[in-house]
């Protein structure tokens, strides 16, 4: 984020506490940060305020809101401004405790507690850049068990402009909600008796899943990978070895069996993985050794974090693992790395790399030693020169067995989202003491390199659908042509002709002139079919087709030549 709008969006927070105070002044102003789109400040004792008159409000105090002014002063007389306000208080004191200083920072007449971080010239903020958006329930410090609060939501840009262009990215953004869409497509659907955040695929949503999952397989199975299957869950123990227990124990779900032993639902494949690995002796002549299997994960994600398909409890992960010698992973990750461009250039994706490193001050966190770490992040840093890519570094984003390559992209309407990942780990292969026999007879640590294209295939899925606006090329799409008959003495000619784009294994929907032609093409566009052809009187007698896309484009066709048009489509991946 452009620190000048995070400190602009900041100090429009003091903008917004200072309107409420002049409002409503009952009201007991909390915290107010800069977030991603704008900024928000959570009060007590606000019920129901007018957004309109605030940011009317706002907008004329701005005008004598020239800088900030900042004093340090001392816990006594921090607390004697705030007396009345038990928020500033707990914040006071600890600030106290943490022996940090106490700052105040004032514009116009508002005085508040914070640390800084504003406008140096108020005076250069667009008073048309910002808008109050929205109230929301907020507890106290984010805990249930405290008071819940009034949040108020503000957007913030540098200019209107900019403004202007947000809200139109957004309102495009909600008529392509991938819940909106998968409802509208009847891909997937939640049950209040299965659980939150447990999707359940229709026939059309598994196919599609089948389909991505079946891509993300062939480019693998062109480099070798072999599939392996697991089971869902394992002994404690497992995780114990793998360190995943001390780091997330609290996020996973637990079974106790009747003999007293304590199973998990996995949380991560890698560990059973390791195991599939570990079931022999290896000489170095068979490494590498490349597992794939596409399977669930289990995660006890809390209840109000979980969002459609982009944050569920059950993940599908399209998971890899190669077991190799370390002589052999630039090797193996370049293959890796020209899957990932592969799959995701067929979208439209265009991929950036991200450095996902470890903190060296905070070693603590992360298994192994500053020296494996150091390795490993080298071959990471190497690879995306040898691509030609420079990355930007993230330190401290790492898995906490090893550096990842994070793979960045913009959708259509230009936000960012990190997708694939290559991760480096030579700590797990340690852990469970995985070797194999080198050229001189003797045990040699390997190396383990975690791979998951899609990753999640409900997150990727959650993306795809918004990036496309749930129009799927047409080898993806579930149905890829609908065969509607204009009336009933014209179904028996559709049906021969659907039956011979089935023996083709083109996916058909056959749309039977129950209803009217209209209502059926309105259907057609709302489940955003590829293609569809209207069969009549004129199609019978001549044996040719205007084929319609969803685009509004047409082409007369003869049947050979449609056959010819779709498959060749669907085999290239157009």
């Amino acid at each position: 984020m452009d620190d000048s709008l995070t400190k602009q969006r900041h100090s429009l927070a003091h903008l917004l506490a200072a309107a409420v105070k002049e409002l409503y002044p009952e009201a007991l102003p909390s915290i107010g940060p800069a977030i991603d789109n704008g900024f928000y400040y959570d009060f007590d004792n606000l019920k129901e305020p007018d957004l309109a008159k605030l940011e009317t409000t706002m907008r004329k105090l701005l005008i004598n809101w020239t800088a900030f002014s900042g004093q340090e002063v001392d816990a006594a007389e921090a607390k004697k401004l705030f007396a009345n306000n038990p928020y500033k208080l707990e914040l006071i004191d600890e600030i106290e405790t943490k022996g940090e200083k106490i700052t105040l920072y004032t514009s116009g007449e508002f005085t508040d507690l914070c640390r800084g971080g504003h406008s140096d010239n108020l005076s250069n903020i667009d008073p048309e850049s910002f808008r109050l958006e929205r109230l929301a329930g907020a507890y106290w410090r984010g805990d249930e068990k405290n008071k819940m609060l009034t949040r108020i939501y503000g957007l913030a840009f540098n200019s209107q402009q900019e403004l202007t262009d947000y809200l139109t990215m957004r309102e495009e953004a909600e008529k392509r909600d991938h819940r909106k869409l998968g409802k509208e497509m009847d891909l997937f659907t939640f049950s209040d008796l299965v659980g939150g955040g447990l999707p359940l695929w229709t026939p059309t949503g598994t196919l599609l899943r089948d389909l991505l999952d079946g891509f993300v397989w062939s480019l693998r199975s062109m480099r070798d990978y072999e599939r392996v299957d697991i089971p869902h869950l394992a002994k404690k123990e497992l995780y114990e070895t793998s360190g995943h227990w001390d780091k997330f124990k609290d996020e996973l779900f637990k079974i106790n069996t009747r003999e007293g032993h304590l199973f998990v639902l996995k949380p991560m494949n890698c560990p059973h993985h390791t195991q599939i690995y570990d079931r022999k002796g290896w000489s170095y002549r068979e490494l590498p050794q490349r597992y794939a299997t596409t399977t669930k994960v289990y995660r006890d994600e809390q209840s109000g974090e979980l969002s459609g398909l982009t944050r569920v409890r059950a993940i599908t992960q399209d998971d890899a693992h190669v077991f190799c010698r370390q002589t052999q992973v630039k090797e193996e990750m370049t293959k890796i790395w020209d899957i990932i461009m592969e799959f995701y250039g067929v979208f439209g994706f265009k991929l950036s790399p991200r450095l996902s490193l470890h903190d060296p001050t905070n070693m603590e966190s992360y298994l192994g030693s500053a020296d494996t770490w150091r390795q490993s992040e080298q071959e990471l840093r190497e690879l995306v020169t040898e691509k030609g890519f420079t990355a930007p570094e993230a330190v401290g984003e790492a898995a906490f067995y090893g550096p990842k390559i994070d793979f960045m992209s913009s959708d259509s309407l230009g936000r960012t989202w990190q997708v694939a990942t290559i991760q480096l780990d030579m700590n797990m292969p340690e852990r469970f003491d995985l070797t194999c026999t080198n050229e001189e007879g003797k045990k040699e640590r390997i190396v383990m390199i975690h791979a998951a294209i899609m990753g999640s295939i409900e997150r990727f899925l959650a993306v795809l659908i918004e990036h496309l606006g749930g129009q799927f090329p047409l080898w993806l799409s579930p149905k890829q042509i609908a065969v509607l008959p204009v009336a009933n003495n014209h179904q028996s000619y559709a049906d021969e002709v659907a039956t011979k784009l089935k023996l083709e294994n083109v996916r058909v929907e056959m749309l039977p002139a129950d209803d009217t032609l209209g209502k059926r093409i309105r259907e057609v566009k709302t489940k955003k079919y590829p293609y569809f052809i209207v069969i009549g009187d004129k199609e019978k007698d001549s044996a040719t087709f205007t084929l319609e896309s969803r685009s509004g484009d047409k082409a007369v066709l003869s049947l050979p030549d449609l056959l010819t048009k779709l498959t060749t489509e669907i085999k290239n991946r157009v």
